[in-house]
């Protein structure tokens, strides 16, 4: 099993949920999140005043599937959340050595 760490752009979150349903994905975690990558933030106006946004928005995906899904599921994520643009995000996949459903008991793969 693998969890897939995942960060996007704010309006793309639609388009991955469903891309990723659509491959087979049955759950995901999400979260908003500020951060800042190689962009370090940027300067914006607002009323006229410039200020500096050092921490962009940007929201989290966290997803368990089996590791022979890995690949499917990172270049779907890829693919639909990528617009060209500096701060598309980050992918990241961890190992996970157990998981378990809470209310059945299931372990590993079944749990998923």
């Amino acid at each position: 099993m693998k969890l897939i760490i995942a960060t996007i752009k704010p309006f793309k979150l639609e388009d991955v949920r469903e891309a990723l349903t659509d491959i087979g994905v049955r759950g995901m975690m999400v979260t908003e999140i500020k951060g800042f990558g190689s962009q370090s933030g940027h300067t914006e106006i607002y009323r006229g005043a410039e200020y500096a946004v050092n921490f962009v928005p940007k929201i989290k995906l966290e997803i368990a599937v089996a590791a022979s899904m890995v690949d499917q599921v990172v270049e779907t994520i890829s693919s639909t959340a990528r617009t060209g643009k500096i701060g598309d995000g980050k992918i990241f996949v961890l190992d996970v050595t157990q998981a378990m459903r809470v209310r059945t008991g299931e372990t590993n793969e079944d749990a998923l």
